[in-house]
């Protein structure tokens, strides 16, 4: 059943929002009572435009029926189609999808896509179901939410608890359902069946791009720098590959098992290696470094901590103890508004989720581009074009910053909603 709503406090006055639907809102709320921006409009641009909450039932393999609850919130399209991800994660809930789809669309106005927000996500707990039952779910989930997606519509992508082969079964349910193959309809696919080389990578390159256009306005390199990551799934990983592979020392990384710490370095490629095979860092730490606590992780001696974990990670308990003096958000939301107060106050420099993490979304982009016109780009073109465009947006906001005083991530969302205000000031109201 899908629910169109002007206003979803409105419509549901007594309701509870979660902490991290508040936390995104904290920060969206802030940025607009600053900039003086005519009051009409803040409601609107604070609320989705459609929920859609859907049933997935799932013949297990024993047998049995099992029935999921499945989201997609689009957020606002003023700019272009809903774009975002889908999440299978047992957290999933709709206050969680809502404050992401409504990031998405700040992220995607800030590296200036044609896109609007959107999100999607499934209840479930991706390691507890084979392959043939996640693929039943996505086939089936994919069925249910297929009246509001589709190429010029809404563009679905990977996120956490999904991969490249989840997109490739909602690549083949959509088109099979319309009859032809329609590679634009979803981004994050494998190569071999429409996707883009660099998109895998994507996100964890974009934090690299960010956090070395930050050093250079210091006059500093990757070169020896120690960086521990919260969280080695797909964005986690890449990210301390990339910047391992460019002369940065990861000291610690972190799973939601276990978290190694090893003053000499951590080899990314070995932790890759080992999490692809046993689908976990458990028992990494066995002549590999020293086993911590994911909370020690956070608070471990470092220059650079990137959070690439789930939201809500990097709180007011944890804030104070935080050694890095970088912190580069991999993840959607790990920062909550009181701990980034006292990460400003403590002189820490926050590069924002909004920024930092935009480069998964900027390479699904050149994927829709390429789907669209059949014609594929070589890896040297994506990382080329991906590079130029966090560059540029990393200008922006550092311009932003010096111009106003302010900090990166107050910088980075007065941007973004400048962009999709105007874009909904001239567009208007239908009818």
């Amino acid at each position: 059943m899908a629910t169109n709503q002007a206003n979803t406090n409105r419509l549901h006055p007594e309701e509870q929002h979660s902490k991290f639907w508040q936390n995104a809102h904290t920060y969206f709320n802030r940025v607009y009572d600053q900039m003086g921006l005519d009051p009409t409009w803040r409601q609107y641009l604070s609320s989705p435009k459609r929920i859609l909450t859907v049933s997935c039932p799932v013949r297990m393999d024993d047998g049995s029926i099992n029935v999921f609850t499945g989201y997609r919130v689009q957020h606002n399209n003023a700019r272009g189609p809903f774009k975002g991800g889908i999440r299978y994660d047992a957290s999933v809930d709709r206050d969680e999808v809502m404050a992401l789809a409504m990031i998405q669309t700040f992220k995607n106005a800030l590296v200036e896509l044609p896109y609007g927000g959107a999100k999607g996500g499934v209840v479930c707990t991706p390691k507890n179901l084979s392959m043939a039952e996640k693929e039943g779910l996505t086939r089936r989930y994919t069925s249910e939410i297929m009246p509001i997606i589709g190429p010029n519509q809404d563009i679905p992508a990977p996120d956490a608890g999904t991969d490249a082969q989840t997109m490739a079964w909602l690549l083949d349910t959509y088109s099979m359902m319309v009859g032809h193959q329609e590679l634009g309809v979803v981004t994050g696919k494998p190569v071999s069946i429409g996707g883009s080389v660099g998109r895998e990578e994507a996100t964890g390159r974009g934090v690299m791009n960010v956090l070395r256009a930050f050093l250079k306005t210091k006059g500093k390199t990757l070169d020896g720098l120690r960086i521990a990551v919260q969280g080695f799934g797909n964005v986690g990983s890449w990210a301390a590959k990339l910047l391992r592979d460019r002369g940065a020392k990861i000291v610690a990384i972190s799973d939601r098992d276990c978290a190694v710490r090893n003053d000499g370095g951590i080899d990314a490629d070995d932790a890759m290696a080992y999490v692809k095979k046993h689908r976990t860092l458990a028992g990494y730490s066995r002549g590999n470094g020293d086993e911590i606590s994911n909370q020690q992780l956070l608070m471990t001696d470092c220059d650079v901590l990137i959070p690439a974990a789930m939201e809500n990670t990097l709180d007011a308990e944890v804030a104070p103890h935080v050694k890095a003096r970088i912190v580069a958000e991999g993840a959607n939301g790990p920062t909550t508004p009181a701990a980034d107060e006292i990460l400003r106050e403590n002189g820490v420099t926050l590069l924002p989720d909004i920024l930092a993490n935009a480069g998964g979304v900027t390479v699904s982009y050149f994927e829709w581009v390429q789907g669209l016109q059949n014609f594929f780009w070589s890896k040297k073109e994506v990382d080329d074009e991906l590079q130029k465009i966090m560059e540029k947006a990393f200008a922006e906001v550092n311009a932003k910053a010096d111009a106003a005083d302010c900090d990166y991530r107050t910088a980075a969302y007065t941007i973004a909603i400048d962009r999709v205000n105007e874009a909904c000031r001239l567009k208007g109201l239908f009818p």
